[in-house]
């Protein structure tokens, strides 16, 4: 072999072992682009220069602030009061509860920006009350699971800013509006699917609520959705930036939970900023090392390798579309979401221009993808969490998961190739 494949060997070999060998997704990264770079006679100071500089975005800026957003969120009762408010909505329905599960779904994931953190929070507390209702455990997890990866479509969506960096800085604002349009498909496809098998295996409706009672659900819940309008509003009016919107809607939650709420007392802000410093530490380490491991992939030419390869399978952009969603869909399922999206879009982006695919539309594309990962064993962080919660095995969760893999599937499809679905909105901003 020549030099350029011994070092693909090393930089792809390595990474892989060490992921084998459980070492943490940072080190492995930067071990991994350490070896490949000695071998290679780099300059160890280039590849820190590059790690260094993949922080370097003011796009980042709003990573701490979204994640912190959300802890807040999350421990300050903002979520029950979503739940709640749901089920005002649609709670009366056939299968009810899960109706509102979805519909929580879709606001919590509009303000934590993350799948897991919405199990975490909203499934803690539904998956248990779908059970007591009299819905199979198995049942419960695959609803909760599946409509949190409107998390990762709905803005403020942390995978979005990593999309965004890995793809050299495109507009936070425009990728924000792309994932609202098809995160809510997504969101009805599911309520439509829990209709359907609600009526056909009997599930029992949820809870009526009173005029009145709705009403004051419906006003104390608005406080917190408000968030909302402060992140997506602000953006459209031009007020301010994606990146400043975070900081706004990290300073509105910490009011509202600790002064309006009043269920944010100090010791709980302590441990939330402990939770949120973690976290970031974490987010902070992967993303230096995955930038260095880019360099190296694109030192390499591994990425034009990859689209050659893709493009020479057939001539059609609808086939070659295909032939990544499955790449997509097979990686989601062996690792986690937010390394694939570091590592896997500056080598297929550059694919998917050339096919035609504005940068946009890729960009929901790849969310979808790896959201589905999410759900899917072996690595599916959110059937991970969501099957501890409801305290079922992943085995009797995947066949209750089989007909919202079929919907979230074709919904995948309809997003791929009907691009209108997503660039509508961002368009505003033309």
């Amino acid at each position: 072999m020549d030099q350029q494949s011994i070092a693909t060997v090393i930089l792809l070999g390595l990474f892989l072992l060490l992921m084998f060998l459980r070492v943490p997704i940072a080190f492995a990264l930067g071990l991994a682009s350490l070896a490949t770079a000695a071998y290679l006679d780099i300059p160890t100071l280039v590849i820190a220069h590059r790690m260094v500089n993949g922080l370097n975005s003011f796009t980042f800026l709003a990573v701490p602030f979204f994640i912190l957003a959300g802890q807040i969120m999350g421990e300050g009762g903002i979520s029950d009061r979503l739940v709640r408010f749901a089920d005002t909505l649609v709670g009366r329905m056939r299968g009810g509860l899960a109706q509102a599960n979805i519909v929580s779904s879709t606001m919590f994931g509009g303000i934590s920006g993350s799948s897991v953190a919405d199990i975490a929070s909203v499934g803690s507390f539904l998956i248990p009350s779908m059970i007591r209702r009299g819905y199979r455990p198995s049942y419960s997890v695959a609803v909760t699971i599946t409509s949190s990866v409107q998390g990762v479509l709905i803005p403020p969506s942390q995978n979005m800013i990593y999309f965004a960096l890995a793809a050299g800085g495109l507009p936070l604002e425009k990728l924000f509006l792309a994932g609202y349009l098809p995160g809510i498909i997504l969101g009805g496809a599911l309520m439509l699917l829990c209709w359907v098998l609600a009526v056909r295996q009997g599930h029992p409706s949820g809870e009526r609520y009173g005029f009145r009672e709705a009403i004051r659900v419906g006003l104390d819940a608005s406080i917190g959705l408000f968030t909302i309008v402060i992140i997506i509003g602000g953006i459209i009016l031009g007020i301010f930036t994606a990146t400043e919107s975070a900081a706004v809607a990290t300073v509105y939650a910490l009011i509202i939970t600790r002064f309006v709420y009043r269920s944010m007392p100090l010791s709980k802000l302590l441990s939330v900023l402990k939770k949120s410093l973690a976290t970031l530490a974490t987010v902070v380490a992967i993303i230096m090392t995955s930038s260095g491991f880019a360099f190296l992939l694109s030192y390499l030419k591994i990425p034009s390798s990859l689209a050659d390869m893709i493009l020479s399978m057939s001539s059609s952009p609808i086939i070659a579309m295909l032939a990544i969603n499955v790449l997509l869909l097979v990686l989601g399922m062996l690792m986690d979401m937010g390394i694939l999206i570091l590592l896997l879009t500056p080598m297929l982006l550059p694919i998917a221009v050339q096919l035609g695919i504005d940068p946009i539309h890729f960009g929901v594309i790849m969310m979808i993808n790896l959201g589905i990962g999410l759900c899917t064993p072996p690595v599916g962080t959110s059937l991970m969490i969501g099957c501890a919660i409801g305290e079922v095995s992943i085995e009797k969760t995947l066949k209750d998961l089989v007909p919202f893999y079929i919907v979230m599937l074709i919904v995948l499809m309809l997003v791929t190739f009907l691009p209108l679905l997503t660039l509508w909105l961002p368009g505003m901003l033309d």
